[in-house]
């Protein structure tokens, strides 16, 4: 067998949680090429979308859902009827998430709240209800989307820091029971990525000449710089990896 035989993915299922734009569609545009059918949803999700646009033009099937992740039962129902209507899940990226920014002191229980529920216990709930069945099978892949605020504090976005904070020890705490029995969960914890959710920071100039400062790549990144990391961590490739949040952040968290 090649080394590169170890990256492909044929005929694995990968559900991609939002999917719809940004790290999401990069991941499952990803996934996609490296072989595998992607499952995608979003808190929103049109027919015919662009990600689903995506994933057939590399020649595998897309199969879309919508799904509320701060309405816990409506998660639980999306898992069910997931593995009801597509069936075994191979590989789930835990991408989906929201942020909200006012400084520590302004941070309203609802802002606080509404973060911790996408970002972290949602995460949780859906690793754990898509982990049972990779474990009655003996085998799975899962990976978190962490942060570079899985490791610092960040400025106005304390429910985002700590829910990120948590993922970091989720998949730490999810890898110690699982690896044993033939599910890995590890994470990627990305930089500074150009996407909606930081429209805000490129648009202020001088808070985005302070993160140029800093980063040693000298760039913000883009979704494509991640689809490396998510391939070699739902492939065969990644098999003795257990528990890891793999940054990738342009140098940002060695300065």
């Amino acid at each position: 067998m090649s080394i590169l035989d170890l990256f492909k993915i044929d005929g694995k299922t990968a559900l991609v949680t939002g999917c719809r734009r940004g790290i999401g569609r990069g991941f499952a545009q990803a996934l996609a090429e490296a072989g595998a059918d992607i499952v995608g949803v979003s808190a929103s999700l049109e027919k015919e979308s662009e990600v689903e646009a995506d994933v057939r033009a590399r020649g595998r099937e897309f199969t879309g859902y919508a799904c509320d992740f701060s309405d816990r039962t409506a998660l639980r129902s999306f898992a069910e009827r997931v593995e009801r209507e597509v069936g075994p899940i191979d590989i789930l990226i835990n991408n989906a998430g929201t942020i909200m920014r006012a400084p520590a002191e302004e941070h309203s229980d609802e802002y606080w709240d509404k973060v911790i529920e996408v970002n972290l216990s949602a995460q949780f709930v859906i690793a754990r209800e898509f982990g049972r069945s990779m474990l009655a099978r003996g085998s799975g892949k899962i990976v978190f989307t962490a942060s570079v605020l899985t490791f610092q504090g960040g400025i106005t976005v304390p429910g985002y820091a700590a829910a990120k904070g948590g993922i970091g020890q989720l998949t730490m705490a999810l890898a110690n029971e699982w690896a044993g029995r033939g599910v890995n969960v590890n994470a990627i914890a990305p930089g500074y990525i150009a996407t909606d959710n930081n429209q805000a920071l490129r648009d202020d100039p001088v808070r985005n000449e302070q993160l140029m400062a800093r980063i040693p790549a000298q760039r913000w990144g883009t979704p494509d710089d991640l689809q490396g990391a998510v391939v070699w961590l739902s492939s065969a490739a990644s098999d003795y990896v257990h528990g890891s949040v793999v940054v990738v952040d342009g140098g940002w968290l060695g300065r």
